[in-house]
């Protein structure tokens, strides 16, 4: 494909292939309770599902939102930055694609957004969104292909106990039950903000490498056994926990994989404000990321386990 590193694709989001294999489900949880829940409408705000997919598009933030506005519905909303006038700034938390053999896309950023998306009611397979590419790989063999993936650090062949994966292990599609559920990575996305930030030169998949780090510690206060993950206090204290030991690592102290803390993200100090938002309870007109999670985890008829999905026939690399 003509495609080449800086381009935009407009894309639907069953035709983007996954690099990784497990993600947080309570990242998705919560991302999905704020959609529901509205209460950002009714802080007099719009819901949030519109400022991440103008995000996502490389569009700023939501500008105006129609009553009744819909995701599927791209003229009932408008944005901050409009189409051909995207600027550095816009473009900088757009998801980003490799082109694969064959021309496929394979999405090296944006799971856990691109999946709610996929599972809210106004989103789902057919939904488009744009993407910026990375790379074009599409002249490699499939073996070749995935060993530049993650010789360049574009993919997660790992599963949701931190073993390793091979390539046809990963799921083929977005939608949740395609992925297994990784609660250290679930529960790391809380601590964005409070222990650590996201910042562009930010090593790709820098949760996993804090979660990583966070399943080998032999702290008992970083332990998820020690942890009520459904009770929020509980919750919180160990994103607490967690984020204060981020903190207290040194800029150079190595974390996973040869990567220091500074490299992904650890920051100077624990932000206490930001983690009193955090720890809102869902009945507060503003609830914290972790309430949202819980309530809409409660809400589920029955607990969402993941369901393999067709194995992508490919070369295993050794």
């Amino acid at each position: 494909m003509p495609f080449a590193s800086g381009d935009l694709i407009d894309i639907a989001l069953e035709e983007l292939h996954p690099t990784q294999a497990v993600l947080g489900y309570d990242e998705v949880y919560y991302k999905l309770g704020r959609y529901r829940a509205n209460k950002d409408v009714v802080a007099g705000g719009v819901n949030r599902k519109f400022e991440d997919w103008c995000e996502a598009n490389g569009e700023g933030t939501a500008a105006s939102v129609s009553a009744g506005a819909r995701l599927d519905d791209r003229s009932s909303f408008t944005c901050t930055t409009r189409l051909g006038a995207e600027t550095e700034e816009s473009l900088a938390p757009m998801k980003t694609v490799v082109i694969g053999p064959r021309g496929e896309v394979f999405l090296t950023d944006g799971h856990h957004t691109l999946t709610s998306f996929w599972e809210t009611a106004d989103g789902g397979p057919g939904m488009h969104v744009r993407v910026r590419v990375l790379g074009n790989l599409s002249t490699l063999s499939t073996e070749e292909f995935w060993w530049e993936m993650q010789a360049r650090g574009w993919s997660w062949l790992y599963d949701e106990r931190d073993q390793p994966i091979a390539p046809h292990q990963l799921p083929q599609r977005l939608g949740l039950r395609e992925f297994r559920h990784d609660p250290y990575r679930g529960m790391i996305y809380f601590a964005r903000d409070v222990g650590y930030e996201q910042l562009p030169e930010n090593a790709a998949f820098q949760e996993f490498y804090w979660a990583r780090w966070i399943r080998r510690s032999a702290d008992p206060a970083l332990s998820l056994s020690a942890c009520d993950l459904n009770d929020l206090t509980s919750y919180l204290a160990l994103v607490q926990a967690t984020a204060h030991a981020m903190t207290a690592l040194g800029d150079d102290d190595v974390v996973s994989d040869g990567r220091s803390a500074r490299q992904i993200g650890k920051m100077p100090s624990f932000d206490a404000s930001v983690f009193a938002k955090l720890s809102n309870p869902f009945a507060d007109p503003k609830p914290g990321k972790v309430a949202y999670a819980l309530e809409y985890r409660s809400k589920l008829p029955t607990p969402l386990t993941a369901t393999p999905s067709r194995s992508r026939p490919t070369s295993r690399p050794q």
